[in-house]
């Protein structure tokens, strides 16, 4: 195959929020990449990552080399642009993910905190880059994602038993709602379980409009992590709660803080593995929580906000693309869904690529000459001014990161 487009062999994690055997897309993916091993219905599969970071680095198919190698002895395949700008290696992370269960409710620290999180504990923080992340839906997908308007928060502040770990008198800011996350978080396991009990036992009419969904979720929660998990009150009384649909999206920036609950997702992300939590975790695996709550930023702050729109791209001149473009620099995410019989022409991009087919099957040409077959879990790098042309007689979607 043409050396600026290699056939990628990736790696999948079995952290246990993550769906079990065939009923976890990213396991379904990855069984489907060349070289996997088959899937245990016991075993969790919970990620799977395409891209150069360590903990999870793919390979090239044809020679086990691993990408980040590669890139290091073809650094003309990233270009010079986005060299110039973010570094010589691929400057973002892709995954797919695949979870029943709430997922630690975390912050991942901006550049600043990273920086210096990576040189006083660089065990536990293994770069000192910043994290923003998108996620699109690829099935119903739940999670929370930054927090509520204070106006909702407030409501649901003032219902007994909540009303005491509010300060009398004080204004309803943000400053204030640092503090109760941070007294939340901070709170015995013993008083943690029983509020959330007095909570779910009070009757329907206490959630009224907005926060009908309050005491489902509260119990939902309780079943999945002790009772004594703090995360719990965090997520269900402060953040938003979210459904979303196949093809849409959020965005989660630096410092704001999340907890995904259920559903199959493309991830991408930068180029980073650190991460805050303080909840929906082992009590070991929890951080600081006075670091985490200074560390809290305050967009988004509806869902709205947290929700991240689409639009027609360019890069596919045919129209069956669309592209999704976060407020950061280190990578938009194109999208194209074609039907039996269509096909797409994708325009040389400016930088590298990660191309994933998540469904269907179809044939890739590569500047109009090398005819490569397609399948559901097939991944491929494109170096910087590839021009693609995507072929199906039955129908395919794919997801193509990229950095210019």
């Amino acid at each position: 195959m043409i050396e600026n487009v290699v056939q990628l062999k990736c790696g999948v994690k079995h952290d246990p929020w993550g769906k079990k055997g065939k009923e976890s897309l990213a396991g379904q993916l990855w069984n489907r990449t060349a070289g996997s091993t088959g899937l245990d219905d016991s075993e969790h599969y919970s990620e799977m990552w395409m891209g150069t970071y360590p903990t999870v680095p793919s390979r090239l198919l044809s020679t086990g080399e691993t990408l980040d190698h590669y890139l290091k002895r073809k650094p003309e395949l990233v270009g010079q642009s986005v060299k110039g700008r973010l570094g010589s290696g691929l400057p973002f992370l892709p995954k797919i993910l695949s979870f029943d269960k709430a997922l630690p409710l975390q912050v991942h620290p901006d550049k600043r905190l990273a920086e210096r999180l990576n040189l006083t504990d660089p065990e536990h923080f293994g770069d000192p880059n910043h994290k923003p992340e998108i996620a699109v839906a690829l099935s119903k997908f739940e999670l929370f994602a930054g927090f509520k308007p204070l106006k909702d928060i407030k409501e649901l502040m003032t219902i007994k038993p909540m009303d005491q770990f509010v300060p009398s008198h004080a204004t309803f800011d943000d400053e204030l709602l640092r503090q109760i996350c941070q007294k939340l978080l901070q709170l015995p396991p013993q008083t943690v379980a029983e509020t959330v009990n007095q909570l779910i036992a009070l009757p329907a009419s206490e959630f009224k409009g907005n926060h009908n969904y309050v005491p489902g979720l509260l119990d939902r929660l309780s079943k999945q992590y002790p009772e004594s998990d703090p995360g719990t009150l965090v997520a269900v009384l402060l953040m938003n709660y979210m459904v979303l649909e196949p093809g849409e999206a959020v965005c989660v920036p630096a410092d704001s803080i999340h907890a995904y609950l259920n559903g199959d997702i493309l991830e991408c992300m930068a180029r980073s593995d650190n991460v805050l939590a303080t909840g929906f975790c082992p009590q070991a695996d929890r951080n600081n929580v006075e670091q985490f709550a200074h560390a809290l930023s305050f967009k988004p702050h509806s869902p709205e906000q947290a929700q991240l729109g689409h639009q027609g791209s360019d890069k596919g001149e045919l129209g069956r693309s669309i592209e999704y473009a976060p407020p950061f620099s280190e990578f938009n995410v194109l999208a194209t869904v074609l039907g039996p019989g269509e096909n797409e022409r994708h325009k040389a991009i400016g930088g590298p690529s990660i191309l994933v087919v998540t469904k269907g099957s179809g044939e890739l040409v590569v500047e109009g000459q090398k005819k490569v077959d397609l399948h559901e879990g097939a991944v491929f790098f494109v170096g910087e001014g590839v021009s693609l042309e995507l072929l199906t007689q039955t129908g395919m979607h794919m997801f193509r990161p990229y950095a210019e």
